[in-house]
């Protein structure tokens, strides 16, 4: 007796290879989306994390940590030694609200490495300055996550002191300025135009004299020491923290270095080159300035296409993650109405009243 051998025809062959190749392009969607799903969980822990700290340090301060930390002037004039900016203002030490947070992280060990009166550019600062704090990393983020070159103007490697480039540690993770923005116009220039209404685009001028509280109506701003109890629209209706991807311009826990510039990776109609200050600092808009190209003012919630690098971004699907005051994340469509955002990025003007969602 013979024994015949079963075998595939090509024909049978092509169709298992179909079949296979059908149940991987089903699954490989499943599986990014299952990825996905744990990154944004992993981003939205670290928010929370820091919003915690940030209620721990008020604890501890009885007030929030400044946006960053600068020499105050009035005219532009700092005691001798003291590097500023002369356009912006911007001065040592500069160190920002991450860096100040570090022991509230379990940063001891960097934190105990920092001399908070020196400025940032220090010598002895060197090393620490270019640590990689996973707190600050969201794992969505499919940009750099390494330190980066801080860069002036023309896009060029800078220092203050002019002899070492600075390479700063990043972070995914920016600070709520509120719906106005103050970054280099809040300098030299002793008069500003600033929205009052976000209803009616309604403007005022007004006397800054390097007196960012005067501008700024969110909690972080340069020398800030914003106390819960001047946050009268209420910590649960008013955004401390929200997600910027390095995919669109550089971000970082250590601080602002006088006289940097934040550059764009991608532009849009309406985004460009911007001031230090938003190497930590976002803001939602409207502000004073700030138009679209039909001449509108512009209000920015997370992702929207105006792509400034003081705007909030994320990579999530859909929107972003965003910390509330009273150490709450929340995931914001990027569809959410302007209006909404404009109020919710305010802390004391009366804008929110009950449910917001």
């Amino acid at each position: 007796m013979s024994l015949k051998r079963s075998a595939f025809t090509l024909v049978e062959l092509l169709v298992v290879i179909a079949v296979i190749g059908i149940l991987l392009s089903m699954l490989v969607p499943a599986v990014q989306a299952v990825r996905e799903a744990a990154s944004r969980t992993k981003c939205s822990n670290n928010l929370r994390q820091l919003g915690v700290a940030m209620l721990n340090y008020e604890g501890t301060y009885r007030h929030f940590p400044p946006g960053y930390s600068s020499t105050p002037t009035r005219d532009g004039t700092v005691p001798a030694g003291v590097f500023i900016d002369p356009n912006t203002w911007d001065a040592a030490p500069g160190w920002g609200w991450g860096a100040h947070l570090l022991p509230f992280i379990e940063g001891n060990s960097i934190a105990e490495g920092i001399d908070y009166n020196r400025p940032i550019w220090d010598p002895i600062h060197r090393d620490l300055i270019q640590s990689r704090i996973q707190v600050f990393l969201c794992p969505s983020v499919s940009g750099d996550s390494g330190p980066f070159a801080v860069v002036d103007d023309s896009n060029v490697p800078y220092s203050p002191d002019g002899i070492t480039p600075l390479m700063l540690g990043r972070s995914h993770y920016v600070a709520s300025h509120g719906q106005e923005s103050c970054w280099g116009e809040c300098g030299a220039a002793l008069t500003g135009i600033v929205f009052t209404n976000i209803y009616t685009g309604a403007t005022r001028t007004i006397d800054i004299y390097g007196d960012v509280s005067r501008v700024a109506d969110g909690p972080f701003f340069r020398n800030s020491k914003t106390r819960s109890a001047k946050i009268s629209d209420g910590l649960t209706n008013t955004i401390f923290l929200g997600e910027h991807s390095s995919e669109l311009s550089d971000k970082t826990w250590v601080g602002v270095i006088p006289g940097a510039t934040v550059h764009p990776r991608f532009t849009s109609p309406e985004n460009g080159p911007d001031g230090a200050a938003t190497l930590v600092l976002v803001h939602s808009g409207p502000s004073g300035g700030e138009l679209d190209i039909t001449g509108f003012p512009i209000i920015h919630p997370v992702n929207f296409p105006t792509f400034h690098v003081g705007q909030m971004y994320s990579e999530h699907p859909g929107g972003g993650n965003v910390c509330m005051g009273d150490g709450s994340v929340q995931f914001f469509s990027q569809t959410i109405d302007l209006i909404t955002f404009a109020e919710l990025s305010s802390m004391n003007e009366g804008e929110v009243e009950g449910e917001w969602e």
